[in-house]
């Protein structure tokens, strides 16, 4: 059967290595197969007796953890559509998503998420009981420890009752609702059958070089999002060992730590680790600062001997070695050191970032997929990916480009559609059976599929020209200054930009706010540069703060959600129109 629980049957049943690493005051502690497997059992056995089964929802609210994953799989196993919901979420949002759901029961991190949920009881009458990973002593939930060790006795002394319910669950049931973060609007739920999942695998499993058996992950990502969780089900289905890392803050620490050989990622991260660097070798002074000027040209010219001619030219190389071991393996240090392959997903990765890790020979792939089709349509393959792009097809899905330059794929991922709402699910399924995607992109001839922007986004100006934001937004994150950047001019005359300052490496550079300035404003004319006349940023503001994910201006997955941006910048905007900054 093509399910979740056939999924983990398998790995379960392996008799060697590591299945997880959790951080404790010891440090990162592993969790083997087999104790993954009696946790997953007795959970599943205690969920069960809670009265909790096939076709029932179950949500989960915490950060990315052990306990997170393993409650997955207990669910999954027994037919439960489990139903994710990011930590981060506003209490709005909470309510919406367990409400739509009808979910019965909640495992909530701690008291704090529980709270929330107990507050929004009232409004949720399919809502009947309450778990906590952490228990605070708070005795209105039931702890998981407890279910846990309950299921642990109960499977004991009848092994058949978890037999019975696994044997319902059949491959076109629902596994999950996962709601999509929304640029725009309410969540929307995506209902995800076992098919889907096991599917996406099948795909990810064809892709030469992606997953070793042996491969260490460091997952940070939110595992309400889908590309977290089909990390965690690869991992089983491949062999690897996942380090979990809830604490976004603690990444780096703990990359260094583990030493992962795989980095699930976004590319954020990918966005600091570059400006860290640059700014380093900005400041640099003597020796040094050449020294590390030096070993990044090389770099760049052996990767462009690399994608150009398929390897560095023998007169290169001895240059390149000895930039390496100078200056590139303290880079690759602070990212564990035996970094094999990092996958990049959940938004475009700019350019510019892709070619300094190219230089360092660091090999940074990128993959697109949307909730709606199981979180990957296309990845590139790595020794073969080509930049800028974000790879071929998978393996089992197809790719097109309609006349508008819309994006629509088709697969045995694309999911079953939005949770009680028809109407959505008809805007974006075909009769034919394509997903469109609301994304603009280009195939090349081989293939490699090239994200243009979000079809919604794309700006008109008053004088009908078409101009893609997040073009020009990524030409000005090209600084190691600036942290985000927000292009407005829908409708208007012009195009003008809200740019928001990175203060870690204003710090760490030293400058004030007259030297911010200044660089902001050569930042806008180079950028300028490479656009057409109607692109142009013609006025430019710095922003007082970031942009906010507790304001709702950023998504989970850190992408912009434009219009509350320029709702609560308005002010701003205005100004730059009226030409008083």
């Amino acid at each position: 059967m093509r399910t979740a629980a056939e999924i983990w049957h398998q790995a379960a049943e392996r008799a060697d290595g590591d299945a997880y690493l959790f951080q404790s005051e010891d440090g990162w502690s592993p969790v083997s197969w087999s104790e993954a497997s009696e946790a997953v059992d007795a959970l599943a056995a205690g969920f069960l007796s809670l009265g909790i089964g096939h076709g029932d929802r179950v949500a989960i609210l915490s950060r990315t953890r052990l306990e997170w994953a393993l409650c997955d799989w207990a669910l999954l196993s027994l037919g439960v559509i489990v139903v994710p919901v990011y930590p981060t979420s506003s209490s709005n949002d909470v309510t919406l998503i367990l409400a739509n759901s009808g979910a019965r029961a909640v495992v909530c991190e701690d008291a704090g998420q529980l709270e929330r949920v107990r507050t929004a009881r009232e409004q949720l009458p399919a809502l009947e009981q309450l778990v906590v990973i952490d228990d605070g002593g708070n005795a209105s939930a039931q702890v998981l420890s407890d279910i846990e060790r309950d299921g642990r006795e109960g499977h004991g002394s009848n092994p058949d009752a978890l037999r019975e319910a696994r044997s319902l669950v059949a491959e076109h049931d629902i596994a999950t609702i996962i709601y999509t973060s929304g640029t725009t609007g309410d969540p929307k739920g995506c209902a995800l059958t076992h098919s889907n999942l096991h599917a996406a695998l099948e795909g990810i499993e064809q892709v030469p070089e992606l997953l070793h058996p042996d491969d260490v992950i460091v997952l940070f990502l939110p595992l309400a999002h889908v590309f977290g969780r089909l990390c965690v089900l690869a991992g089983a289905q491949g062999g690897g060992t996942i380090a979990f890392c809830p604490d976004v803050a603690r990444v780096a620490q703990a990359v260094e730590s583990v030493r992962p050989t795989l980095l699930p990622t976004v590319p954020r991260l990918l966005e600091k680790v570059r400006a860290a660097t640059m700014s380093k070798l900005e400041e640099a002074e003597g020796l040094a600062g050449r020294l590390g000027r030096w070993a990044l040209r090389v770099g760049e010219r052996a990767a462009e001997a690399r994608r150009e001619q398929g390897t560095v030219p023998w007169r290169l190389r001895p240059s390149l070695w000895l930039a390496d071991r100078l200056v590139f393996s303290k880079v690759k240090g602070r990212l564990g050191g035996r970094l094999r392959i990092a996958v990049s997903g959940g938004a475009a990765l700019p350019r510019h970032v892709s070619e300094f890790f190219d230089a360092l020979g660091l090999e940074v792939v990128q993959g697109y997929g949307l909730s709606e089709c199981t979180a990957v349509a296309s990845v590139g393959h790595p020794g073969r990916h080509r930049l800028g792009t974000v790879g071929p097809a998978l393996p089992g899905t197809e790719l097109k480009v309609d006349e508008t330059g819309e994006i629509l794929i088709r697969s045995e991922t694309v999911f079953a559609g939005y949770w009680q709402d028809e109407q959505a699910t008809a805007a974006v399924l075909t009769d034919d059976g394509w997903l469109r995607t609301g994304d603009l992109g280009e195939l090349d001839e081989s293939g490699n599929l090239t994200i243009t922007d979000r079809k919604k986004d794309v700006i008109v100006t008053a004088g009908g020209k078409n101009v893609s934001p997040v073009r020009i937004e990524n030409l000005l994150k090209s600084s190691p200054h600036v942290s985000e950047a927000l292009v407005v001019g829908d409708s208007r005359p012009f195009v003008v930009a809200l740019v928001a300052l990175d203060a870690e490496e204003l710090e760490r550079a030293g400058m004030g706010q007259e030297q911010a300035e200044g660089a902001v404003r050569e930042l806008v004319v180079a950028t300028n540069r490479q656009l057409g006349d109607f692109e142009r940023v013609r006025r430019h503001a710095i922003l007082p703060r970031e942009f906010s994910a507790e304001l709702g201006e950023v998504t989970p997955t850190l992408k912009l959600r434009r219009r509350v941006c320029e709702t609560h910048f308005a002010d701003e905007i205005e100004r730059l129109y009226a030409g008083r900054v």
